[in-house]
């Protein structure tokens, strides 16, 4: 007998964006996932096009900012803590939040063509999840480039540098996550979880309490800063940032 498999497939049309109610969504569903002992993995992905534009840049509003961050760390800490293997399944688009959420996953299989990026320097903030994950993920040098430049890349270089697994051609990233499915889903359930615990023991202890601090810096200085605000305002009003220096 196999074990169950979850999917979880994020729709927001046309790019996937990750906003507040998709949040409470994803939670509830990691949530009920993770009540199932007989389920061993689940899997993540987005349209055949797209998998996510990211975060909804209209919740980094000081009136949503402390929300959006506390539901969408949520479903990090949720997928971080989950006992079940989890799998990113990447095809197009895939920056900021969105990249979060697939490097937080355990493998990840993306198309050579995607895109894959955290420009969130670009509207004067920075991704407090990348911060904290991407420099034992890919390197530090690596990760303060792709944080501090906001340049994006193909899938063929996020597996080159580690942020993916395999990358394939775009009409076999399907059939990739499906050849693991069938070699995790024949495994014991228990042996799994216990496993994956095991594997991230050493970099849970420092994942919690760093996003911590990078979430406490992204809300107490730099969502104070003028430029800041100036960043998510230029985007929203599709125009060019002027930025003040502070």
């Amino acid at each position: 007998m196999h074990a169950p498999i979850a999917r979880i497939t994020l729709r927001n049309s046309p790019v996937n964006v990750i906003d507040i109610p998709m949040m409470e969504e994803l939670a509830a569903a990691l949530a009920k996932i993770e009540a199932h002992s007989q389920i061993a993995v689940v899997l993540i992905a987005g349209s055949q096009t797209v998998f996510s534009a990211g975060v909804d840049v209209a919740a980094h509003t000081p009136d949503k900012v402390y929300e959006m961050l506390a539901k969408f760390h949520g479903v990090i800490h949720a997928l971080i803590n989950s006992e079940k293997v989890s799998i990113a399944c990447v095809r197009g688009t895939c920056l900021g939040g969105a990249a979060e959420l697939a490097a937080v996953c355990d493998l990840v299989y993306t198309a050579d063509s995607a895109t894959w990026g955290f420009p969130e320097i670009k509207l004067g903030c920075y991704p407090p999840v990348a911060a904290t994950i991407l420099a034992a993920i890919v390197g530090q040098k690596r990760a303060a480039e792709l944080i501090l430049t906001g340049r994006s890349i193909t899938g063929r270089e996020a597996a080159a540098i580690g942020l993916a697994n395999h990358a394939v051609p775009d009409a076999e990233v399907e059939s990739a996550a499906e050849q693991s499915l069938d070699q995790l889903r024949k495994l014991s359930p228990v042996a799994l979880s216990t496993a994956k615990k095991a594997i991230y023991v050493w970099d849970a202890i420092h994942f919690h309490k760093g996003l911590a601090r990078a979430e406490t810096i992204y809300l107490d200085e730099l969502m104070k800063t003028e430029d800041a605000q100036e960043g998510i305002n230029a985007f929203l009003e599709k125009r060019a940032p002027v930025w003040k220096g502070k």
